[in-house]
């Protein structure tokens, strides 16, 4: 493993960190055993996006005695009611479930007080005229964080976090369809030259990249506002989507999802990969335009109030597209809430940040699995 600056923080983060969405709600010991094969690995970044009980649990369990060798991040704003996600922009709130993750995690601070999922300006001027913003700062100063960050899809709002002096992290998708993405490159340039350490979340774009020799969407956060489908390359690898990300400007680690070890053994096949197998020029040429509306089964959307798990269905959705098979079936049956509950109460497209027709997707689910 090798490690980066994190920005000006002087704090040494791994390449390869670890995004935590999809080791919410398995087992205890298939959460310790990833973390424990994470740090052995060298990985030393861990973002954590949720604020479940049981989630942060598992987590406390699996950093006991770890915690010199690890650099967390805390998100400010991402709550839940009744066990489903969602978000808040209250700062007593806030705060509360702040303390109530550092008591969980068992620990006497965070790394970094991530303000969450700030959407577009309009929401980053409302994070810093609620008092978000300065609770972090605040949180900072307590000594309970050390440093204050952002996660967010759009690059204006990076741009202008990254410019503003009092973010030190920003955490921001990056990937090879992105490549053309208009203001991206600004936002990269922006970030090394203020010293801001960046984040990169969604190498894979979702798992779009890795739908080898199939035509995909490319959402609008990876493009310049073109529709376009996209047939993937069947050579395109794992190594080679990181690789890329690692490669631009001022990136300091990437944080690909995993759900189980073998899923980080496949990640850290990166970690002994040649020159060659890292070599994505031939790729790059393939990614110049995107479109609208493509799911990356972010659950941003959430909370549903008819309980669907949105991000889910429409992966399933988009995986029976060549065929419904037993296992795929299987899956959509034992969802809590199926597409046919939805009641278009449109909640769930005012939030996703990547312009999904989530009313239309259901429908389609219910088409294809009712």
């Amino acid at each position: 493993m090798k490690y980066r600056n994190l920005g000006k923080t002087g704090l040494d983060v791994s390449e390869i960190g670890l995004g935590t969405e999809y080791l919410n709600r398995q087992p205890r010991e298939t959460v310790v055993s990833v973390v424990r094969k994470a740090v052995e690995s060298g990985v030393n970044y861990f973002d954590l996006v949720f604020n479940f009980p049981e989630y942060l649990d598992n987590f406390g369990a699996a950093f006991k005695g770890l915690r010199d060798k690890v650099i967390l991040t805390h998100h400010i704003g991402s709550a839940e009611k009744n066990g489903r996600y969602r978000k808040t922009r209250k700062p007593k709130e806030c705060e509360e479930i702040f303390l109530e993750t550092l008591s969980r995690l068992d620990i006497d601070y965070i790394d970094v007080a991530n303000l969450h999922f700030v959407k577009k300006e309009k929401e980053y001027n409302e994070v810093i005229a609620k008092g978000v913003l300065d609770l972090a700062v605040r949180l900072k100063e307590e000594g309970k964080a050390r440093f204050v960050g952002i996660s967010t899809h759009d690059v204006s709002v990076a741009t202008k976090a990254a410019k503003s002096g009092k973010i030190d992290v920003i955490m921001i998708q990056i990937n090879m369809a992105n490549n053309a993405m208009l203001g991206r490159n600004e936002m990269l340039a922006a970030c090394a030259k203020e010293g801001v350490g960046l984040v990169a979340m969604k190498p894979f774009a979702g798992g779009k990249l890795l739908q080898r020799n199939k035509t995909v969407t490319i959402a609008k956060y990876q493009t310049a506002g073109i529709s376009l489908k996209k047939k993937i390359s069947p050579s395109i690898t794992p190594v080679q989507c990181i690789s890329y990300v690692l490669s631009q400007v001022g990136v300091s680690t990437v944080v690909p999802g995993v759900k189980n070890v073998e899923e980080l053994d496949a990640t850290l096949t990166y970690l002994n990969a040649t020159d060659e197998e890292k070599d994505f020029s031939a790729l790059i040429t393939d990614f110049k335009e995107y479109i609208t509306g493509e799911c990356v089964y972010c659950n941003h959307c959430l909370p549903c109030p008819s309980n669907i798990d949105i991000g889910q269905t429409i992966r399933l959705l988009d995986t029976a597209q060549r065929g419904v098979t037993k296992t795929i079936q299987a899956e959509y049956n034992t969802l809590p809430a199926k597409a046919s509950d939805c009641i278009e109460c449109g909640s769930c497209t005012e939030r996703c940040p990547f312009e999904v027709d989530v009313i239309l997707k259901m429908k389609q689910a219910v088409t294809m699995f009712d």
